[in-house]
């Protein structure tokens, strides 16, 4: 850790991984619902559980991603972060407004639109949080005498992601004109402008763990951009045609959401690539597992998976079910999850002073969540593919055909408790940690 302010950053990755079991919590809670075994009902029911957990993964990759960027900013800006107490009351701030929201949801306070429930109210407190989180970053690049393109990626990103948040809080009378504008944040944040988040951190931890020149990787990185906003945006369009916008986006979007792929592919060969070249001899492993499993992993998820689906001719059928849930969870798991869960494997070291990377807990907690969502994937997979022939091709009415693919959610909950298992190893590494100490500053 080269700044004292750097240490803010614990703060974040805590919230992420106490927010991640809470969402598994969740996510347990609809896995046995969906195999008859709905005895919350009364006290959670099914949708306050899909609610809670959809938003909880939201706010704890944001909860990453921002102390990933309190991480790498000053150290790519090469000046302290321009207000530490700035940043703690922002976490604050985002602590308060998430456990409100998530104790509204259980009470049916929301708006009842997908992916955005979050309450108006708190709609403007998320606004002014992440504005101060945008101008504490920053303040902290412009205040540098350099500012490197992994960093200037990893901002706009941000930034990016702040901006299209604001189209989610307009609301029309049309159901058509607002999901056209709902689909702006669902759709542009995790295959646009979250792409580029991504990007900026994957390239930060391939420069510290590869030891590859940043000029080689940055110039992989302006490729990956390119493909991004090639594909991301116009590839929203597959979503149109089903919320009755014109026709031509059914081939608008299914062009370009092809096309989606190549910039996963490009980040998984990017990954690779550069951890071959620097002959993967960092001491931190398992950081390094994490960070090029993203980049392959991403692919399979949201590259591979995402096309698989996507097509108009499958996607006519697949739309809105558990195909959809399959290709969703891979995609966040690969993208995102394993990015925040490598950016923190990297970090914990550096400002704990502690290496706690060698032992048999991490690299178990690595397998085992990634064998374990693996499993998961295929049994949404067969779940869907049922689902699809039943229900769509057959005809058969739609809570007959919950009922009759119930045996598949029992593969889903055993590959779940996999996954958790794997996520409590790597909890319990973070525990044994601690917190960022001075000593740390010193010995770097």
């Amino acid at each position: 850790m080269k700044f004292r302010s750097q240490r803010v950053a614990y703060l974040f990755f805590a919230t992420s991984l106490a927010l991640f079991v809470l969402q598994i919590i969740f996510g347990f809670i609809m896995g046995f619902a969906h195999m008859g075994y709905d005895v919350l009902h009364e006290i959670i029911p099914f949708n306050a559980a899909r609610t809670s957990h959809i938003n909880l993964l939201v706010l704890w990759l944001l909860s990453g991603f921002m102390g990933a960027a309190y991480y790498i900013v000053p150290e790519e800006a090469d000046r302290k972060l321009y207000s530490e107490k700035l940043a703690v009351l922002q976490w604050a701030a985002l602590v308060i407004v998430g456990v409100i929201a998530l104790i509204g949801f259980q009470f049916g306070w929301w708006e009842g639109r997908k992916f955005l429930e979050i309450p108006r109210p708190l709609d403007y407190l998320v606004v002014i949080d992440v504005l101060l989180f945008i101008f504490n970053i920053g303040m902290t690049a412009l205040r540098s005498e350099r500012f490197t393109t992994t960093g200037s990626v990893l901002l706009l990103g941000l930034t990016a992601a702040a901006l299209l948040y604001l189209p989610g809080m307009i609301t029309f009378e049309s159901q058509v004109i607002d999901s056209y504008f709902r689909w702006w944040v669902v759709h542009l944040w995790v295959e646009g402008v979250w792409e580029l988040i991504m990007g900026g951190i994957m390239a930060y931890l391939l420069i510290k763990l590869t030891g590859i020149d940043r000029e080689v990787i940055e110039k992989w990185l302006y490729i990956i951009v390119g493909f991004t906003f090639l594909s991301g945006i116009l590839g929203t369009g597959h979503h149109y045609y089903y919320i009755g916008a014109p026709e031509y986006w059914l081939i608008v979007g299914g062009v370009f959401s092809a096309l989606e792929p190549l910039a996963f592919l490009g980040m998984a060969l990017y990954a690779v690539t550069m951890a071959r070249r620097g002959g993967m001899r960092h001491p931190n492993r398992i950081a390094l597992f994490w960070t090029v499993g993203c980049g392959v992993m991403s692919f399979v998820g949201a590259g591979f998976l995402g096309f698989a689906h996507t097509l108009p001719q499958v996607n006519l059928w697949t739309h809105g079910t558990l195909i959809t849930a399959m290709h969703g969870h891979m995609a966040f798991w690969g993208a995102y999850v394993m990015l925040v869960l490598g950016m923190i494997s990297y970090a914990m070291p550096q400002m704990t002073g502690r290496k706690l990377f060698d032992g048999w807990v991490p690299e178990w907690a690595f397998w085992t969540s990634n064998v374990g969502m693996i499993g998961m994937t295929g049994a949404f997979a067969v779940a869907g593919i049922a689902q699809v022939y039943m229900e769509r091709k057959i005809g058969m009415d739609f809570l007959a055909v919950q009922e009759a693919i119930e045996v598949h959610f029992a593969g889903l909950i055993l590959a779940a408790c996999l996954l958790t298992l794997g996520v409590l190893m790597f909890v319990w590494n973070f525990i044994q940690y601690g917190v960022p100490s001075d000593e740390a500053i010193r010995d770097s």
